[in-house]
């Protein structure tokens, strides 16, 4: 009797434990599964602006993302750099960064030393290591190089000059599976970038540090492919390929737009 007792004592105390054990546990269980998401911040490429993102930002509002499209002056790396991370450090908790094009390169150092960035997400885009520039690595010898782009140079200043794709070639270079009304206005509102970016040293190179995803555009006509995936294996990205011309994120929102989530994930 006495040892029934004990046994029934002892039970009923370990279902208590047990049960304040479960209490304390589930609201931080909870918590755990239910971390609010992180905001998306979209850098555009060269020759581009914020609202070549909107097919991909109106899928990540479906599912539930802040994002902010940041707007860059494509005047230099280090420059845009500095502008895209005022952005970053304004948002207040944890950011996924995106860059597509010349944009890799402004992510790879905004990125640098900022906690709140969680992870990259380089889409058909420069990924240079700190010290390269973008001619050097347009020079990297890889098997299918591309032929120089087809730039038209607008002087700015006895030494500065702006760079425009040249707009009877914009679509086959940039955007050939786009529609072409909407390839024709894109070349039409073309921003230009400086000249002097495509020598200045990449500052930093995130992707050094933080987890990273890239996307290869197939039939870019502006980065080889070759080198995107050079680029890609280099910084040890969780890689995809997509069957697509440069502007990935326009003619594919669907497949960027699942890359990005997997990132925030």
């Amino acid at each position: 009797m006495h040892t029934y007792l004990r046994r029934s004592l002892i039970g009923g105390i370990g279902a208590a434990a047990m049960a304040a054990g479960l209490a304390f546990a589930g609201p931080a269980q909870a918590s755990q599964h239910h971390q609010p998401k992180p905001t998306v911040v979209l850098v555009h490429g060269a020759w581009a602006d914020s609202s070549s993102w909107n097919g991909v930002i109106e899928r990540l509002h479906q599912d539930g993302y802040s994002v902010r499209a940041a707007s860059t002056p494509q005047r230099g790396i280090a420059s845009d750099a500095a502008a895209v991370k005022s952005l970053v450090d304004s948002i207040g908790g944890p950011v996924v960064l995106v860059g597509h094009s010349y944009g890799g390169a402004v992510i790879g150092a905004a990125a640098a030393g900022d906690p709140a960035v969680k992870s990259l997400v380089y889409v058909a885009a420069y990924a240079p290591d700190a010290g390269e520039t973008l001619a050097s690595l347009n020079a990297t010898p890889v098997k299918d190089p591309l032929p120089a782009l087809p730039l038209q140079q607008v002087s700015t200043g006895p030494d500065s000059a702006d760079l425009y794709i040249d707009p009877a070639k914009f679509r086959s270079v940039i955007a050939a599976d786009v529609d072409q009304s909407t390839a024709e206005d894109m070349a039409a509102t073309q921003e230009p970038l400086n000249a002097a970016a495509f020598s200045e040293p990449a500052p930093a190179a995130a992707w050094r540090q933080l987890p990273t995803w890239y996307l290869v555009a197939q039939h870019d006509r502006a980065i080889a492919p070759n080198l995107e995936r050079y680029m890609a294996a280099r910084a040890q990205a969780h890689t995809i390929e997509v069957n697509s011309s440069h502007v990935v994120m326009v003619s594919h929102p669907d497949q960027v737009t699942r890359l990005i989530e997997a990132a925030a994930r």
